[in-house]
């Protein structure tokens, strides 16, 4: 049962590439349509100049001081040891105080996950965290499970990413013994690399409904519900899809502005492209939640408009307040249990 409580969301507000503007104008607009309460982190004067932009409740809004932005461009790793006084890291240490419920940010990815693993920590026997996006098909949203926060993996950090992923679905997605699927090049058990193998036959271990491989082929069928790879797979299959949408509106602009007939029929079609367009935008859908660790961290992308950060922070609240990282935690214990009662 979801516990009903007051949920309260950080916000780095310096990060991404159009800090602070975008994230304060999200937070503002989270803040008036879903009644959220809301920490902003960064510079003082700058957010208080965005926020007299706004007519919003100034007690739904707090403002926390940073001195210091780690930048898109920054070595993550040099960036969390430089800048002890980060709005990133400041931000993440109200996490871990307990003062924030969780952390959206469109910053820099890589120091947002050292910092989310060095300040908050995983939770209890998860080996290692796993960024999640949503995949749209003809049927509703597929997880796609790690893009990014892992290259190099072992099996059973997939077969955890696999659990995790399955709870996503169950909790948030509401689907029912969520399908999962791992990614690789043919459907055959034997098919794939060494490493997707032995995953097999981890993920076959497990209570999640593992149906088998996929291919790159299924990822916009619908034939699952949780798609598993490591990060540098998932990393490569999100950037594609990102690159594939912008070029598939591009050259459809082109086409349907070719001819008096064409621009006619795209003005008798203009609600089913705005549709379209709809589904394939990822400001929808917020940003990709940072699962297995002990709090809740949404990363948005570096472009994130405001409605996307206004969006992330709506499933920064959601997944606080259907408490899924605990759900996490006993799903992952009594998979290793299982594990070792079994060897």
């Amino acid at each position: 049962m979801v516990e009903s409580r007051e949920v309260k969301i950080a916000v780095d507000a310096m990060g991404g590439d159009f800090a602070p503007e975008n994230p304060v104008l999200g937070a503002v607009m989270a803040s008036e349509e879903y009644g959220i309460k809301i920490i902003l982190v960064g510079e003082q004067k700058a957010l208080e100049a965005e926020l007299c932009k706004y007519s919003s409740r100034k007690d739904a809004i707090e403002i926390i001081h940073a001195e210091e932005t780690i930048r898109m461009d920054e070595d993550a790793l040099h960036a969390v040891r430089k800048k002890k006084k980060s709005s990133l890291k400041i931000a993440a240490e109200l996490i871990k105080d307990k003062r924030a419920d969780g952390l959206v940010s469109a910053g820099n990815t890589g120091a947002m996950v050292a910092i989310m693993k060095v300040i908050v920590g995983t939770l209890k026997g998860v080996e290692r965290p796993a960024l999640a996006i949503l995949i749209p098909h003809l049927k509703g949203f597929s997880i796609l499970i790690d893009v990014g926060a892992n290259v190099d993996c072992k099996a059973l950090h997939l077969q955890q990413f696999a659990i995790m992923g399955s709870i996503y679905a169950e909790e948030i997605l509401k689907i029912e013994k969520p399908r999962v699927g791992l990614l690789s090049i043919g459907e055959e058990e034997i098919k794939g690399n060494e490493l997707t193998k032995e995953v097999f036959k981890a993920l076959k271990s497990t209570d999640c409904n593992f149906i088998g491989n996929i291919e790159g082929k299924d990822v916009y069928a619908g034939v699952v519900d949780v798609i598993v790879c490591d990060g540098f797979i998932g990393n490569i299959v999100l950037k594609v899809s990102e690159s594939m949408v912008e070029a598939i509106e591009k050259m459809l602009r082109e086409e349907l502005s070719r001819t008096v007939w064409t621009k006619l029929g795209y003005a008798l079609s203009r609600n089913a492209f705005k549709t379209f367009k709809k589904r394939l935008d990822y400001s929808e859908y917020g940003g990709a939640p940072m699962l297995g660790v002990d709090g809740i961290a949404i990363i948005c992308h570096g472009r994130s408009p405001a409605k996307a950060i206004k969006n992330a922070i709506r499933v920064a609240k959601d997944f606080a307040s259907h408490r899924l990282s605990d759900t996490i935690q006993q799903k992952i214990l009594q998979s290793r249990e299982k594990a070792r009662i079994n060897i």
